[in-house]
């Protein structure tokens, strides 16, 4: 009883905390302090400082920024447009037309931003004027620009990725092989959704296009060529051992560098803002981290870990009603929190029930992803709603119902990974364990 009163007492005081305005990263150290303060008699500010430091001084964060870096170069060159001039001649005369580039674009860039926010902003100034241009319905256009945006998160090199396997331990290069096939098979099924749109409605067969001229591809490959390269210095490195994934976040760096200069896009200011973004980012994860990292030693000290555990454990639940559980724990915690916020936020309680359930922590680490993914489309906090929003001007209602069929097929993404776990964790095996 006096877990359940303690636990009761500090998510109070966490959105109490939240209400009134304060970073979450420092919500989570406040809670830490309250907790260690009232429950333990462990002395506060030493454990303060040196979990703050030992959170911050991570090799495995060293590629944070520097994937931010690059995607924020990428998004300030000309090779974000050269991706809708390469995509738009081959996906034209697919049933569905040019809603397919919100799709294939964003998981392009995806490839090479690790952003869902990053990936959003750069492909929906691109698609979005362009599809309003040619009478694409709103509903379609932003529903599956805000959906598939989320990608970012999954493919990788993904920002959240590194944040997990920094809080849960395990390797970062194994959970960006893990996320290619999942994140390539919820691609492919935003695209059937667009196919079917596109054959069955009255609007998607009026709007669908000529195809393009074997002239034309070949100019669209041109534009895509310096985006596929960057993509294969990035990944392949990675993938064939040439390079850590903090090594091939310099390559990408250097590559996107110079690739923005080849375009004529590298200028003084463009440097210095996408560089400013960067720390930008970086501080509010790394706050994040800090944060959680605290609360962590302090919900340790206090004993309620193992007493959640025992309590779940005692329901004696399989690991597939776990995974039901918890996937609608962190749809509900969604609407609050963005993904990394609820990654971090729950980690330290979530880790043991899972290991102990006998979950690989790979596997899991892809499905807190998926899952963190649906949190961006999720009212009344979803992070790319908002950012629709704004883009937009549309009401959060009107996007948030576009978007809900996207939402729909991550559900779907979720049942599949459950029910095939092979799909997340064969392409690490296959190249990692020979």
């Amino acid at each position: 009883m006096g877990e359940l009163v303690l636990a009761g007492a500090m998510v109070v005081a966490l959105f109490g905390l939240l209400a009134v305005g304060f970073w979450i990263g420092f919500a989570l150290m406040g809670v830490g302090l309250l907790a260690m303060t009232l429950f333990t008699s462990r002395p506060v500010g030493d454990a303060l400082a040196t979990t703050v430091w030992s959170a911050s001084d991570s090799w495995g964060l060293a590629s944070l920024p520097l994937f931010i870096w690059m995607g924020e170069i990428l998004i300030r060159s000309r090779l974000s447009d050269g991706l809708f001039k390469g995509l738009a001649p081959l996906m034209r005369a697919l049933p569905g037309g040019m809603v397919h580039i919100n799709i294939v674009g964003c998981a392009t860039f995806a490839a090479i931003s690790g952003s869902s926010a990053a990936t959003l902003a750069t492909i929906g100034k691109i698609t979005v004027p362009e599809l309003k241009r040619r009478n694409y319905p709103d509903r379609i256009a932003y529903g599956t620009l805000a959906g598939a945006s989320t990608l970012g998160l999954l493919i990788p090199p993904s920002i959240i990725m590194i944040v997990y396997g920094v809080t849960a331990q395990v390797s970062i290069t194994r959970l960006f092989m893990a996320g290619i096939i999942p994140g390539l098979m919820l691609a492919l099924l935003f695209i059937v959704f667009i196919t079917v749109w596109g054959l069955v409605t009255e609007d998607g067969r009026r709007l669908r296009e000529p195809r393009a001229s074997f002239t034309e591809k070949l100019v669209g490959l041109r534009h895509l060529a310096p985006l596929a390269l960057l993509i294969l210095v990035v990944i392949g490195s990675i993938y064939t051992g040439v390079a850590s994934p903090t090594e091939a976040a310099v390559l990408g760096v250097l590559g996107a560098l110079g690739l923005s200069a080849a375009e004529r896009s590298l200028t003084r200011e463009s440097f210095i803002d996408g560089l400013m973004g960067a720390v930008k980012t970086t501080s509010m994860i790394m706050l994040l981290v800090a944060g959680s990292a605290f609360l962590t030693l302090a919900m340790g000290f206090t004993g309620l870990p193992r007493a959640l555990a025992e309590w779940i454990g005692a329901m004696e639940l399989s690991p597939w009603m776990l995974i039901a559980a918890l996937t609608l724990f962190y749809i509900v915690l969604g609407f609050f929190l963005d993904g990394i916020s609820s990654i971090v936020l729950t980690m330290a309680v979530i880790e043991p029930l899972v290991r102990g359930a006998g979950i690989d922590m790979i596997w899991f680490g892809i499905f807190v992803v998926l899952v963190a993914e649906m949190a961006m489309i999720t009212p009344p906090v979803g992070f790319n709603l908002f950012l629709m929003q704004s883009m937009t001007g549309r009401d959060l209602g009107f996007i948030a119902r576009a978007a809900f069929p996207m939402f729909c097929l991550m559900v779907v993404g979720v049942v599949l990974i459950t029910m095939f776990p092979q799909l997340v964790l064969w392409l690490p095996s296959a190249l990692l364990d020979r």
